[in-house]
This record gives structure tokens, sequence and C-alpha cells, in this order.
């Protein structure tokens, strides 16, 4: 395309293309603008069509109107659009008096139907320039896109040369298009809006003044923002190249477009209102489900698909419409290819959302069924092929039984969050329920050299068949961090022979794009410093591993630690994070275990009941019981209401901060959460996950805030990296590394051939459900291995024969998954050490590690040691390391003396302080304590006021002390941090004990 530098000639070339394209060039000009202004409708069009196509109802309505009928079908035609709304009367039409009137026809699936293929070639796609559409003033419109008659598109259209770009065309919408006006009037003419220059594109669907909100509707380029460059055309010629062609618009009119209803919630979270907005589709979203649909009609069924979209990227909408084309997509002789869509998901949002859309796209009741009884249920949808079944991975083994005589047809499966959802039980059955394999295959494909198998051999071979991919089911796995094992199970074989995603929308795109915000720009660390003293006279040995590990738990559990942190957290909280989004900003605390979750939440609820802060209300979520010596607590028991309460009660104004302990630490969607408080290890995956609970955006939130007193940001840098950009993997699985796990195991003789044999045979007879017979027979053949496993090996080798075991299991449950070979001796080992494994004892060799009345917490200081951002690095994409599959072998735990180990703690946690040091800073501390005058202005001042009393005193009791250790009191003189860290904590510490 020649390009034309100047605004106009930018017009010029778009109005061009679409020419060449299908569309009419249309000028507005005399009755035909008078019209357009009085009812926003090219009413020429309009009746040019409707005559074109439904002549016969035109003259019902004729004859029941009279001579002005055309005037009576114009105004009900407004009158509809403005009650329904021009989205439902697309596909509908307008009732009127007996008549049915189609404002547009779709293009028909088939050629079959001769009569809708010829009125569907009467549709008229116009298109016009500089288009006046009021009466108040002279403004016009850049260019407008018309189907029959309908404004349905309008763009504003800059040119970077003339001085103006995108930015000037949204202000335009925003500043110079009064929203009163019938043509912008929400969900009645005009279905989205673009403004557009030649390198970017942005839409909006409703004009609000300043309010409008335009998202961006660019390819992404190089995995960040904008548009690739094209170097003989516009970057955004997509548009009218692509996105505007006729047969494309009327599809994302017909499949895509709905308006999305929410419910208007008041602070005690009672509906007081609906909010609706119109749905047209992002860019990324638009690619990805035809990509996906076309991949399906040329390979058929039967292929593996990785959707990587980053969180922010409107998953909710990609699998509602993705579901919804696949359940209606069907081959050349009209048969539907799937004949179930099964959408497997935990997320009770998703399950509204996509009924919703699918009727309104479809408007047919029943076509999505939610699983939310019983397993009775889901076998029903299945053997009933209902269209679109929503349910959860978790009901699947319980319906073996169910639907065993089940005529396997071709199914689609979709998989929200699909580094959940692989590997285990339950994947197992869903695979083994849907697939149509049988023994025969394995012959016809040559994957087994065995001809003289035994009955049990042959079920194995056919379970081994019902595993991994199957022929009859295509998976569309979406994630925005895909582990390893994801990419190998989904993802797409590229030509370096390693699985790639099928469609990316990077981490990166969507924080340029402001789509989510950055939880790394504002990251705050802290270093716990402390000194742990040896309480007891003797020097015990103990394990190193267990020890280490113990000790730190100590500190971690410790009352002044937990209350250290509670204060900083809280005041923070108070006086930072409070005033975010309004005032409606709320924060999470990601702590250790179940058992650090309950201490916080009690130590939290004392600290703010003790400060009289009655605007502060915390809730705590863990799973199950937890002990603290004696004391049961639980999640419903501490917070005073139920857990399926608890996201609800959450998003109410009545609580502020979340204390966490595994639960809502993934898939946990909370726009108004603004700031974590990190208290445990993050790494990988997990720390990606946990901190993007902060990422949503909403009205007012315009940034986010961890402080992280465990993790390195060198540490969470790295984990973030590889999820940046594009994600690869290094190489991938290879399946022989089983017979290396194999070849470890068998030399312990912890089982013999015969007890691997007799339970598959009763894996095989009694599958997921076995009888009370079947599970005590099961039992006493296991219980024999258990028995060699405690009487011959030493604990050493139960350790490395238990890691072994694990890891042969996991692994093979894995490349059960992806391998295209059959081995049934390793599958009837697996078998038998997935129940083994389950039987073997735990450990208790460190159980009588206490050392919490040995050890004592001597020194103890919280230092801020990082504030800044974490900077993410553009190197095109990473690769992740495949999982690792190797074992340790037997390895002795090292016994070492407990001070060695306190030794070295310090030496990391600590300082170089002595025994004298601390006596030092005591004796000041005593000084201030008895002093009348620290007493009186503590007693009689907020702690605010008696901070500036303190430092203002603190020096002179440092100087009166200067001769009993001066390298101590030098070093308060010469190094002003030290002195600070040393005055703020003795500054709290006389304080508290002055008013205690």
């Amino acid at each position: 395309m020649a390009i034309d530098s100047s605004e106009k000639g930018f017009e010029t070339n778009i109005e061009a293309s679409l020419e060449m394209n299908g569309y009419e060039k249309r000028v507005l000009e005399g009755e035909a603008s008078l019209l357009f202004k009085k009812y926003a409708l090219d009413v020429e069009k309009l009746f040019e069509f409707l005559e074109a196509t439904q002549d016969k109802q035109l003259k019902v309505l004729e004859k029941s109107y009279g001579a002005d009928y055309k005037q009576k079908v114009l105004s009900r035609i407004c009158d509809s659009l403005k009650k329904h709304g021009v989205v439902y009367c697309l596909r509908h039409g307008i009732k009127d008096r007996g008549v049915t009137l189609k404002l547009v026809y779709n293009k028909p699936p088939t050629t079959m139907n001769q009569l809708m293929n010829e009125l569907y070639q009467k549709n008229l796609f116009t298109v016009s320039r500089q288009v006046y559409y009021s009466d108040k003033n002279n403004n016009s419109l850049d260019m407008v896109v018309f189907i029959n008659g309908l404004p349905l598109v309008v763009m504003e259209l800059k040119n970077q040369f003339t001085g103006q770009t995108v930015e000037h065309a949204m202000n335009q919408f925003k500043k110079d298009r009064d929203p009163k006006e019938q043509l912008f009037n929400f969900n009645e003419r005009v279905i989205v809006y673009f403004a557009v220059d030649p390198d970017e594109i942005f839409m909006a669907t409703e004009l609000k003044k300043s309010k409008t909100y335009f998202l961006p509707f660019n390819k992404g380029n190089n995995g960040g923002k904008g548009n690739p460059i094209v170097y003989d055309n516009y970057r955004t010629h997509y548009l009218w190249e692509e996105v505007l062609l006729p047969d494309s618009l009327l599809d994302i009119l017909f499949r895509f477009v709905f308006v999305k209803k929410d419910d208007i919630l008041d602070s005690n979270n009672e509906v007081i209102g609906e909010r609706k907005m119109l749905i047209f589709p992002r860019y990324h979203q638009l690619d990805a489900v035809r990509k996906l649909e076309a991949d399906v009609i040329e390979k058929n069924v039967g292929q593996n698909y990785l959707i990587q979209h980053s969180a922010g990227s409107g998953k909710t909408n990609s699998i509602s419409w993705l579901s919804h084309r696949l359940a209606k997509l069907h081959d050349e002789d009209n048969e539907a290819i799937f004949s179930s869509v099964i959408v497997i998901t935990d997320r009770r949002v998703l399950d509204k959302q996509l009924q919703d859309a699918v009727y309104q796209l479809e408007h047919k009741a029943g076509m999505v069924e939610r699983i939310n009884k019983d397993s009775s249920q889901l076998a029903n949808a299945i053997t009933g092929e209902t269209r679109i079944i929503i349910t959860t991975l978790q009901k699947f083994p319980f319906i073996m039984e169910k639907v065993s005589g089940l005529d396997r047809k071709k199914y689609a499966v979709i998989i929200d969050e699909a580094h959940s959802s692989q590997g285990g039980k339950a994947s197992t059955a869903l695979t083994n329920i849907l697939s149509d394999k049988t023994l025969e295959d394995a012959y016809e494909e040559d994957r087994i050299a065995e001809e003289n198998m035994d009955n049990l051999d042959e079920q194995i071979v056919e379970t081994i068949m019902k595993s991994g991919k199957q022929d009859n089911v295509s998976f569309f796995a979406f994630t925005a961090t895909p582990k390893p094992k994801t990419l190998e199970k989904f993802g797409t074989i590229g030509t370096d022979g390693k699985p790639h995603a099928f469609h990316e929308y990077t981490m990166r795109q969507a924080i340029e794009e402001d789509f989510i915000l950055d939880v790394l720009s504002n990251y705050t660390t802290y270093k716990t410093f402390y000194k742990i003293a040896k309480h007891v006279g003797d020097d015990p040995l103990v394990s190193q591993k267990q020890a280490t590990k113990k000790l730190a738990q100590y500190v971690s559990l410790h009352p002044h630690n937990i209350s250290q942190k509670t204060e900083i957290i809280i005041e923070h909280y108070r006086n930072f994070t409070r005033q975010k989004i309004g005032g409606r900003a709320k924060a999470m605390v990601v702590t250790a275990s179940r058992l650090h979750a309950v201490r916080y939440k009690i130590a939290f609820d004392q600290y703010i009941d003790k400060m009289g802060y009655e605007d502060l209300k915390t809730i705590v979520a863990f799973s199950g019981v937890v002990k603290d010596g004696e004391l049961p607590y639980t999640e419903p028991d501490m917070n005073g209401f139920s857990e399926k309460e608890l996201p609800d009660k959450f998003n109410s104004d009545e609580y502020k901060v979340l204390l966490v302990a595994e639960k809502y630490q993934t898939g946990f969607d909370e726009p108004l959460l603004h700031t974590m408080y990190v208290d445990k290890p993050l790494s990988g995956i997990k720390a990606v996950q946990t901190l993007s609970r902060l990422n949503r955006t909403c009205p007012g939130k315009d940034d986010t805030f961890v402080l992280d007193f465990v993790n390195d940001p060198e540490d969470i840098k790295a984990s973030f990296q590889p999820y940046y950009e594009t994600t690869g993997l290094e190489e991938v699985t290879d399946p022989n590394i089983l017979y290396d796990l194999q070849a470890e195991l068998d030399p312990y003789q912890v089982y013999t051939e015969e007890e691997v044999h007799a339970v598959n045979e009763l894996e095989i007879k009694g599958g997921f459900n076995k009888s009370a017979k079947e599970q005590t027979e099961l039992n006493a053949w296991i219980d024999k291995g258990v028995e060699r496993f405690k009487r011959d090996l030493s604990i050493e080798e139960q350790e490395a024969f238990k890691e072994s075991a694990t890891k042969f299991t996991r692994t093979y449950a894995f490349v059960l998954q992806i391998a295209s070979f059959i081995d049934v001796e390793l599958h009837k080992q697996y078998i038998f050490l997935n129940y083994l494994v389950r039987k073997l004892p735990r450990n208790n060799k460190d159980k009588d590690i206490y050392m919490a009345d040995d050890v004592a917490l001597q020194y103890y200081r919280n230092q801020k040691v990082f504030e800044g951002s974490i900077a993410l690095e553009v190197t095109g994409g990473a690769e992740l390391k495949p999982t690792a599959h190797g074992t340790s072998g037997v390895q002795e735990d090292e016994k070492v003396r407990l001070s060695s180990i306190l030794d070295k703690l310090n030496d990391r946690f600590g300082t170089d302080f002595t025994e004298t040091d601390f006596l030092s800073r005591d004796q000041v501390k005593e000084d201030m304590l008895n002093s009348e005058d620290i007493q009186q202005k503590a007693k009689n001042n907020t702690k605010g006021n008696f901070k500036f009393a303190f430092e203002k005193s603190f020096m002179d009791f440092v100087i009166d002390r200067m001769g009993s250790n001066e390298k101590f009191f030098m070093k308060i003189l010469e190094n002003e941090e030290f002195k600070n860290l040393i005055m703020e904590d003795m500054m709290n510490e006389v304080y508290a004990e002055v008013n205690s």
C-alpha cells in the first residue's frame, strides 16, 4: 500500500482498503445527513436492506400501518434499540405487530442452506468519512462503519506526521463527544469506538466523558506493548485488512460481543443495583480463539494446546468464547466435531459468566450445565452429551463405574489454571473416562511387541492406552505460569523439537498495556538479625539438618518475633496502605505455616485492641485444625463465620487484612488487595503466583507494595524472570530415566514380583471403588513390603528408598501422559509403589528434637535492607529447567554439637556483639528506667511525642556510661545507623515498661 503521510491520506488509504474488501463508499449528505442526525441511522440503506431481504414482512406492516408505515417501522426499530440494546437486536431482530424484521444476516455455518446464504450476501457494508452526527454542533467523526445502515463502528484517525497521535484520538472521544447524543448512547447504536494512528489502536465500548476507559487493541511487539514493524504498510493495518472485513466483523458481532452484567454492592455486600458492560474482544483474545478454532478444523480432534496468557488477560472471557465456538464447531459433513466441551475449573465466577455469555451468544437455555451436585450429575451430563459442562477435576474418579458402558465420542477439555490440573488420580480418571482407546489400538499402532500376554497384562496395556494423549480428546490448557511439566504435556512441539505455548500474551505486555500492575515496582525487604544463646549446661549432639530447621522455626515462632513484625505490619498498613484506593485498600500477610497464621491472628488482634484501632479488623485463612500446645484452633472459630463467607467478607469494607497459610495464595482475585507482607520463603512459580495476587487493577489503584521479611530481591527476580516474556523449556524429559530409578529401587529388596503382581490384579479388578474384601487383601499384600522396610533397612536406607520410590511414581505418572511407549512391568511397579509409599512409616528420628528449653533468643532486630523496584530484564524469553527426576541416594545426617550450629546461625543472622555489649546496652536502658524525668515523659505523652524527648536525652545517658565499655559506646557515637537502631529499640522498650 502506498502510504500517504497526511491524516487525510491515512483515512483515504483505510477507506480504499475497505472498498477493495466488500465495503461501499457512502457519503452522508443532504437528506441522508439530516436523517442520520435525527435517528443516528443511515435510513436509506436500512430500508434498502429491508426491502431486498424482507419485502413480504414490510408489506404486512404496510397493510397494518398504512401509507406512513416506514415512519412507524423506523420508530419501532429505534424504540427496540433503546429498550433491548443493539447487541440483542442484531441477533434476534425487531418484533413489530406479528412480524420479525432481521437487521443483519450472519454467515451460515455451511453452504447447505441456499436461502440463508443468499440473504447473507445481501448485507450492505458501507463506510463513511467525515460524518456529521449532531444538530447541537458541527462536530464530525473521521470514519464510521455501517452494516445495513446501523453505525456499529466509529473511528477517530490520527497521524503522527501531522503532530497528532492515538492519544489525541482518545482525548477527542473523551472531550468532544457528548455521551447524551443518540448515536453515543450505551448499547444503542455503536458497538465499539476505535482510536487509531499508524502505530497503535485503542478501543472503548462506552463513552463516559473523562471516565471513558480505553483498552489497547494491539498485537504486541516482541513480547511487549504496541505492534510489530511492517515495512510496506502501517503497523495497524490488521484493523481494516483483517478485523473489519465483512465476515470477520459479523463473526465478532454474533459470536464474541456480549453484555456483561455485574451486581453493584453496598458496604454490607447487599445488591443495590446493576452495572452493565459491553464486552468486545481484545486483539489477543480474538486472535487466540480464532487460531485455536482454525487449528482444530485443520488437524481435527486429538491435539493439545497450551495458552499462556498473563493474569489480567481476560481469561474468563477467552474460555467462554472458546467453549461456545468449540461446542458449535461442525465438520464438512455438518456433524458436530465435539460431543461435549468440558471446562475444568474451581472458580465460581467463571460458572456464571460463562453461562451468561453463552446464553447471549446462543439464546438457548440449558446449553451450559454447571456440575454443582454429586458425581451422578457429571456422569449424566457426559452420557447425555450436554454441549458445555463446567466441573471440577476432583469429581471424575467417582464416576468411573457410572459411565462404564459409555460409547466414547469426541471431547474438548478446557482447563482453567493448567499448572494445578495435571497428574494425580483425578487427572488419570478424566482421561480414562473420555478415552476410546482399546487393546486392539495398541497392536495397530505398533506400540507393543509382545503377542502372548495374559489377561492382566492386556488390561494394563489398555489402561496405559487410555492415559496421556488421546485421539478423541483435545485439551486446551490456560495458564499464566506454566510449570515444566505443563509445557511438556500441553505444549506444541516446535522446529527445535521442544514444546512451546500455542498462543501467548506475556506478563510484560500485560504490564506495559496497564492490564495488570507490576507487583515488583515497590518492593521493600527487611532482614531479621538475631543471636541465640545456649540455655543449658551441656552441649548435646544433634542432627545438623533438623536442628538448624528447628532453630529457625524457634525464632520465627518466638513471641518477640511475631509481636515485632505485627507492629511493623499494622503501623505500615495504617500509615501507608490504608489511604490507597480511596481508603479501601486491603493487605495480605503470607505466613510460613498454619501455626504461624494462628499466632499472627492472635498477635494482630491483641495489638489492635491494645492500641484502640477500631477501624482495623483481620481475617485468617488456613485449613483444618491447628493445635498450639493443647489449644485447638480452626479458621471459622477464629473469624466468627464460615469458610465460604470469607471472600465476600474480605471484599466488604469491614475487614482490611487477610492472614493466610497456603490458602488464597493462588487463584484469588481481589482487586482491592494493594499490599502484601511476606513472612515465608517463596521461590519459583510459587513466588510468582503468590505475589501476583496484588496485580489486579481497579479504579483508583495505580500501584502496589510488598514488604518482605524473608526473601532476597535477587531470588524474587530470578523467580519472575522466566514468566516475564516467552516461557520455554531447556530440554524434554527422557522416559528412560524410569529405568534408572527402577535400578535404584530393586536392590533394596523391599518387595517381590509376586506382591507386585497380586496388587495389580486387585487394582485392575477393583478400580477406583474397591470392595471391603479387596481393600483388605490389598493391605495384606502391601504390609509385607512395609515389614521388610522397617526390619531390613537402616534409617538412612529407609529415607533413600522412600525418596527413590516417590520420584519413580511421580515421574512415571508424568511420563504416562506424554510418552508413546508401553512398558507393562514399569506400570505394575508404579501401581504397587503408589500404595506402598503411602503406608511406609514416617521417620521419627528427629521427633524428640525439641529445642525451646535449650536455647534463648538473646538479641533481635529487624532492619530494612532493600527498597525500590525489582526490574525484570527484556531478554526475549527464558527457558525453564525440566523437572528433576534423580535422587540423592543414601546420605547420613551429620551429628554436630548444638553450640556449633548456634555459632553458624549467629554468624549469618547476628552481629559481633559480645556479652559485655549486651550488658552495656542494658545498663543504659536501666539508667533511663530509673530516671524520674524519663518516667514522667513516658507516662504523660503519646509514643510519638515521647520519642522526640527520648532522642534528645539518649546521648546524655550514653556519654555517662562511656567509661564502662568505650568500644561499644564509640560505635554509637560514630555510626549514625547503629545509633538510630539502638535508640529506636531502647525507646520502645522503655516506653513499654514504664507504661506496663
